[in-house]
Order: structure tokens, then C-alpha cells, then sequence
């Protein structure tokens, strides 16, 4: 395995398997599961493959250890607005966002915009009790700022209704089974029409998400307990704008949600549109987790509509504006940049199926050259080159060290592993 470093910046790069003297050369870009379900499918596949995987940190495995990564971050004007990503990646300690420093002291209101998981995720992580928390792999940093947070609502807000809802049953019972935490949910927002009827005789899942609402919405105290923690699921409102507080110049108070309505003549293909009726709801944090668009990679073909990568089952396509597509020889994709932000890690497995096999057909049919007369010096020109420009290189053994400094400061707390958070801490242990 190797590591390169820009500046601050680190890449991992792991090289797999016994190399003849002619291989297959095939390099992985990015450590996380998709990355990592490529290089093992690609190993079985083709086992005499010289496969690198490269990554900017010096941690890989991706979202198993820094959290699902599910909303690209906009521009934002006052303070006490964040991404749900940031939020995630400051709670599981990744470099990027180790001085996040959320402000949770100076509110007990918190406003989530979405209703999928990382937003049960984020909810939980809130309103859990931290004595739960500290036997965790949460940050230390994040751990203490939760101890002291005053959040105690948490508003949940969803453009559609219940039978919509994006999250899955697990991470919805997790939130709901919080010990002591009063549920409400609407009762109006209950009542489902044909087309929802029609939605969820064809979807497992969500029928069983539709349920668990609907039990919960039934099964607590009409209101919360004095200082019990509450959980308000909104549904059909989306939002409007945010509200700037009159005491703290340039912070948010408030968000301006419009009520919605769902229109559409076909079950699981209603979308919600905004009636013109207006409410405000008041909290000194948002944090927004309403969808993950993929950015562009210079030099490499993107559809910003869809915010892929544009493909035929991994195959990279130079120009599709031909008939047939053109394809950009020799190069494939995987993962969230493939197929766009949907499903659970496991997706990936299958994903990297489809798209190895690709890769094995094209091998097969001579659409990629054959090992005897590939012409780029795969890996050691790789190493070549990042030491042409200054590069530096990690080997796998130091993120060995990480994990090892890591496990041994957790177990200091009775804790899986203390997750190095500061790109300082992370390159001192690494080159030790």
C-alpha cells in the first residue's frame, strides 16, 4: 500500500496481489467500499492483476469510518447553518472537519432538512444520551461538545409525507427506541390517498417505515414530559428561507418552511409542490441533509445534470451524443459516481460486480490492451511521477500505525478506537 501527500492533503494507495512480469494494470481512485468491492471483484476476476487503490487520506475504508457523506455543501450566510456531511464527518472525527466547533450550547431547537438516514443519523447522535455514547468510536472532541449541548428538540423536516420517507427501518427504529425521547408526528400527516395506498403495496420497505411512524405517532404521551427530549417529524413542508436572529447579528433563528402538497398520477412518482402557505419555525441550528451531488473530476466526462460520471454498466462514455456512445477506452467507474447517491454500503458489492465484469468482457474482446503490450508503466510510473512533483508517499504500514495508536487510545476509555481527528496528530503518528 502506498500514501501520497499534497500539502495537507494525503493519498492512499494499496497494491494487491503477486505480480507477473506482464499484468494487468489497474488502478482503483478511492479507498472507500466501492473502491475496495472493485479491487477484491477484480482480484478474483483476474488474479494475476496488478490493482492499486489510491486516496487522498491516510485512513481508508471511506464512509465505514468517517460516516456517509450524503449532501454536497452550499453557500451558506449565517451562522449556525451546516451540511449534514460536515456534521457527520465532525462527530466521526475526519481531518476535513475536525474545527467544525457546531454551536449546540446556545439553542434547544435543531432543524434537520430530510428525512433518509444520515438525517436519523444526525438526530440520534443529538439527542441520544451522551452515557450511551461514550463507549463508542465517537471523536473525543465531538463527545465533549455533545455533554454540553443544550439541544433537546429536533425537527425533522420531509418535503413529502410518511409513505415518501427515504429512510430505512433500522436506522428509523434506532432513533425511535432513544430511551426517554417523546415522539410527534402529526396525525393528519398520517392519512394516506390511493396513490400511497398503491405506493406501498409495491414497496416492502416502505410499508414497514409507514408503520413504525404510525405506531410511534400513536403509542407515546399527547406532550412531552418537562425536560424530556422530543423528536417532531414535519412532513409536506419544504423550505422557504432561513431567518436571521435579531439579537445575534449573522446568526439563524428560524427557518421559513412552505406547506407542500404531493402531485402525480402514479404511485412512487408524486413530487411535492409548495401551496404558497407560509410558517416559520424557530431554532439556532440547521443542518441540512437533503441529497449528495457527486463534483467533477477535471479531465474526466460529467453529467452535471445528474452529477455522474456518464456510463454504460462502469463503462466510462467520452460522448454521448453519438449513436452508439463513444466510450473513453480503458477507464470505468463505480460507486456514487456510477449510479448516483442510492442505497446502503452493501450496493456497492453488486455495483463493482457489474462494473468488473465489464471490464473482464472488454479484456476478453481486445477493447483493452493486453498485458504483453500495454504501453504505461502502471505503478512505478505512477510513483515516478508523484515524486517528480514532490509528492509524498505513505506505505500501508502507516496507516497500520494510525490504527494501531488508535485502538490503543480508545482502549484507554473502554472505547473501540479514539479516532485520530487533526491532519497533524494523523501525519505524526503515520511517520513515526
Amino acid at each position: 500500500m502506498k500514501m501520497v501527500n499534497f500539502g495537507a492533503r494525503s493519498w492512499l494507495c494499496r497494491a494487491l496481489s503477486t505480480i507477473p512480469s506482464n499484468p494487468l494494470r489497474v488502478c482503483v481512485v478511492g479507498s472507500g467500499p466501492a473502491g475496495f468491492y472493485t479491487a477484491e471483484k477484480m482480484l478474483k476476476a483476474h488474479q494475476q492483476a496488478q490493482v492499486d487503490i489510491i486516496d487522498r487520506l491516510p485512513t481508508p475504508f471511506g464512509l465505514v469510518r468517517s460516516g456517509v457523506a450524503p449532501d454536497h455543501p452550499e453557500t451558506k450566510d449565517l451562522n449556525g447553518i451546516y451540511s449534514a456531511r460536515e456534521f457527520v464527518w465532525w462527530y466521526n472525527g475526519h481531518p476535513d472537519c475536525r474545527f467544525l466547533n457546531p454551536d449546540l450550547k446556545s439553542t434547544d431547537t435543531a432543524v434537520i432538512l430530510g428525512q433518509g438516514n444520515v438525517a436519523l443519523d444526525v438526530a440520534r447522535v443529538l439527542l441520544r444520551p451522551t452515557t450511551e455514547l461514550v463507549t463508542t468510536d465517537i471523536a473525543s472532541h465531538a463527545l465533549a461538545a455533545l455533554k454540553e449541548s443544550a439541544i433537546r428538540k429536533v425537527y425533522l423536516v420531509g418535503r413529502r409525507g410518511p409513505v415518501q420517507a427515504a429512510c430505512t427501518t433500522k436506522e428509523l427504529r434506532e432513533v425511535l427506541g432513544i430511551k426517554d425521547l417523546h415522539i410527534h408526528i402529526q396525525q393528519d400527516d398520517l392519512v394516506k390517498t390511493p396513490l400511497d395506498e398503491e405506493e406501498l403495496k409495491n414497496n416492502r420497505i416502505q410499508r414497514r417505515v409507514y408503520e413504525l411512524l404510525s405506531k410511534a405517532a400513536t403509542s407515546g404521551a399527547s406532550h412531552p414530559c418537562s425536560g424530556q427530549r422530543e423528536l417532531h417529524f414535519v412532513f409536506f413542508r419544504k423550505p422557504n428561507r432561513f431567518l436571521e436572529s435579531e439579537e445575534r447579528s449573522g446568526y439563524v433563528s428560524g427557518i421559513s418552511l412552505e406547506k407542500t402538497v404531493l402531485k402525480g398520477v402514479e404511485p412512487g412518482k408524486q413530487i411535492a409542490v409548495g401551496t404558497q402557505q407560509f410558517e416559520d419555525l424557530g431554532c439556532g441550528v440547521v443542518l441540512k441533509s437533503i441529497g449528495y451531488k457527486s463534483i467533477p473530476v477535471d479531465g474526466l466526462p460529467f453529467d452535471h445534470q445528474r452529477g455522474v460520471v456518464p456510463n454504460i454498466n462502469g463503462r466510462v462514455l467520452s460522448d454521448t451524443s453519438k449513436d452508439p456512445p463513444v466510450l473513453e477506452k480503458g477507464l470505468y467507474v463505480c460507486g456514487w459516481l456510477k449510479r448516483g447517491p442510492t442505497g446502503i454500503i452493501a450496493t456497492n458489492l453488486y455495483c463493482a460486480e457489474e462494473t468488473v465484469a465489464a471490464i473482464s468482457e472488454d479484456i476478453e474482446q481486445g477493447v483493452v490492451a493486453s498485458s504483453s503490450s500495454l504501453p504505461k508503466p502502471g505503478r512505478e510510473g505512477l510513483l515516478q511521477l508523484l515524486d517528480d512533483r514532490n509528492v509524498r508517499v505513505l506505505p500501508f504500514s502507516a496507516w497500520e500505525k494510525i490504527d494501531s495508536e488508535e485502538r490503543r487510545l480508545g482502549n484507554l476509555t473502554n472505547k473501540p478506537r479514539e479516532k485520530l481527528a487533526a491532519w497533524e496528530e494523523l501525519m505524526k503518528v503515520a511517520t513515526e
